[in-house]
């Protein structure tokens, strides 16, 4: 568990929050020049902004295989995944995705409705949510999953993505309590854990402003008793 997610000072997590993009730029050096951050600047930037623009939310097909594509470059590649979803018609992608957002705020139903395309799992349908709804989903990454106390081991199920949402949005309503911006959503909350889980595997220096100390200062223990859950396998 990272000490980050604990944290009950906003000033903190706004500190490792400015550094995502550092992050995302030290990260993209092990991969082919310049995907990383072409791929994370559309998914964070441009994909929000056309799902909104639209009458009734949805993806497109070249943007449910674009956003695989932006998963598997910043975590774990799984070329197989990107065939599957690549294998989806337009019309299925644009239908289901379509019912996926008018059933939120239910995230497990909208969840389950996404998770029928091929090749998307709870995690991808995460990813989908959070782009359109950022103030409801959070994208289930491995990282973020990793920092959230009682969750291990981690499985990729709809059932443990609804214990994972639960722990963001506490964290998130609690953050924004004592945040005079006020701004905290579960998706800025996973971008942070990614980021400080990253910055600490490959000791970048670029954290250093967010010192261990200031983040353990203000941790709470309330989360730490929880039980983990059982295991599974699909993404």
């Amino acid at each position: 568990m990272s000490a980050l997610f604990a944290c009950e000072d906003p000033a903190t997590w706004r500190g490792v929050y400015d550094k995502y993009r550092d992050v995302v730029e030290a990260k993209a050096k092990g991969k082919k020049p310049g995907k990383l951050l072409n791929l994370d600047k559309w998914y964070q930037e441009d994909l929000p902004t056309l799902i909104s623009s639209r009458p009734d939310k949805h993806v497109t097909h070249s943007e449910l295989v674009k956003l695989m594509e932006w998963k598997l470059t910043r975590g774990k590649f799984r070329p197989r995944l990107q065939q599957l979803a690549a294998s989806n018609s337009e019309d299925t992608v644009e239908k289901c995705s379509r019912k996926a957002f008018r059933l939120l705020p239910d995230m497990q139903a909208a969840i389950a409705e996404l998770s029928s395309l091929k090749g998307v799992g709870p995690a991808t349908a995460s990813a989908v949510l959070a782009a359109g709804a950022p103030e409801q989903a959070a994208f289930m990454s491995d990282e973020a999953m990793e920092s959230v106390p009682g969750l291990k081991p981690i499985q990729y199920t709809a059932k443990h993505y609804a214990l994972y949402l639960g722990k963001m949005v506490e964290r998130t309503e609690k953050l924004n309590k004592v945040d005079p911006q006020k701004d905290w959503t579960p998706h800025r909350l996973e971008l942070c854990l990614w980021a400080m889980t990253i910055a600490e595997q490959q000791k970048l220096p670029l954290l250093k402003d967010v010192k261990a100390g200031s983040v353990a200062e203000n941790c709470s223990d309330a989360d730490t008793d929880l039980r983990p859950a059982k295991k599974l396998k699909t993404r």
